[in-house]
């Protein structure tokens, strides 16, 4: 069969591959290389990477609901996405089977940000889902699904990884039967549905005034990329690393407890103790190191005023 695939971060390279091995990947659709790091390298998203490893034809438009007419050309069977990254126009959703792995158990979660807002929330657990691709974001029927439990200690990339292997046995078992229109697809509950939309600055900023465990899910949600924020006396703090604090405390909600050779602040139920962090523009090391000496931080300072 021909196959179009589209998809760009590391959660979509393993599917691709396996498609790759068992079937005819004619054309990869990924986002344009983008800019990063300090040095703003124009660097080439993972699914690019692979695809050029394998020497298959990639393709990068800017806008697809403008520039299309390349996966048309392929007349592609069946056209494959899996975090792509930008809405795809009706003209390839009306006219070709398109199917879509998505990172949620639908129709939970539909939209940009699914494993990131599960963990956030406090999820027990999320998965992925098998679905036809509609005009109305996430909202195809489904072909099939599978639970994965969120683990205490998983953040995005971890989280990711392990559905992205879910995913791409997920398709390939259910494939063949799919191109071929064996699957009797199921329609979402339109009433039990829930949207995760891209995060935002905002919800980079460490919110205390939850408790403790969803604060460390806050940032769990937001690691290895971007991390969290606090704001101290102005100054934007990142933090990588953070644990459940001992320290009993009646004062308010992100005031600072203790800085005592250690960072610890007050969270809705207790208290959490930041383990790992970087002032502004300084580099990344532990909080006793940062507090020897540091004339930022002073017990009693509210975190985020």
């Amino acid at each position: 069969m021909n196959i179009v695939f589209m998809g760009t971060p590391e959660f979509s390279v393993p599917i691709l591959e396996k498609l790759n091995e068992i079937a005819d990947v004619k054309l990869v659709v990924t986002q344009p290389d983008k800019k990063v790091g300090r040095k703003q390298v124009l660097t080439p998203s993972p699914v690019k990477q692979f695809a050029l490893e394998k020497q298959l034809e990639v393709f990068q438009p800017d806008n697809i609901k403008m520039d299309y007419q390349k996966i048309v050309d392929v007349k592609p069977d069946i056209i494959i996405t899996a975090a792509y990254g930008q809405m795809i126009p009706s003209a390839l959703i009306d006219n070709y089977m398109m199917v879509n792995v998505h990172g949620s158990l639908l129709p939970k979660y539909r939209g940009g940000a699914p494993v990131q807002r599960a963990i956030m929330n406090g999820d027990l657990e999320t998965g992925i889902t098998i679905m036809y691709m509609e005009q109305k974001m996430d909202s195809g029927a489904i072909i099939a699904q599978q639970a994965v439990k969120i683990e205490e200690h998983d953040t995005t990339t971890t989280l990711m990884e392990k559905l992205s292997y879910v995913g791409r046995d997920l398709l390939v078992t259910h494939l063949f039967k799919i191109v071929n229109k064996e699957i009797t697809p199921i329609p979402q509950i339109e009433d039990q549905v829930t949207f995760a939309y891209n995060l935002n600055k905002k919800d980079e900023i460490l919110d205390f005034n939850k408790p403790t465990y969803l604060v460390i899910r806050q940032l769990n949600g937001l690691l290895d990329e971007p991390a969290a924020s606090i704001f101290i006396n102005g100054v934007r703090i990142k933090v990588f690393k953070l644990v459940k604090s001992d320290i009993i405390s009646s004062m308010k909600p992100g005031t600072v407890i203790s800085i005592d050779k250690e960072l610890h602040i007050k969270t809705l139920d207790g208290a959490v103790r930041i383990l790992e962090l970087s002032e502004q523009g300084k580099k990344r090391m532990s909080d006793s190191a940062y507090l020897n000496g540091q004339k930022l931080i002073s017990k009693g300072d509210t975190v985020n005023e």
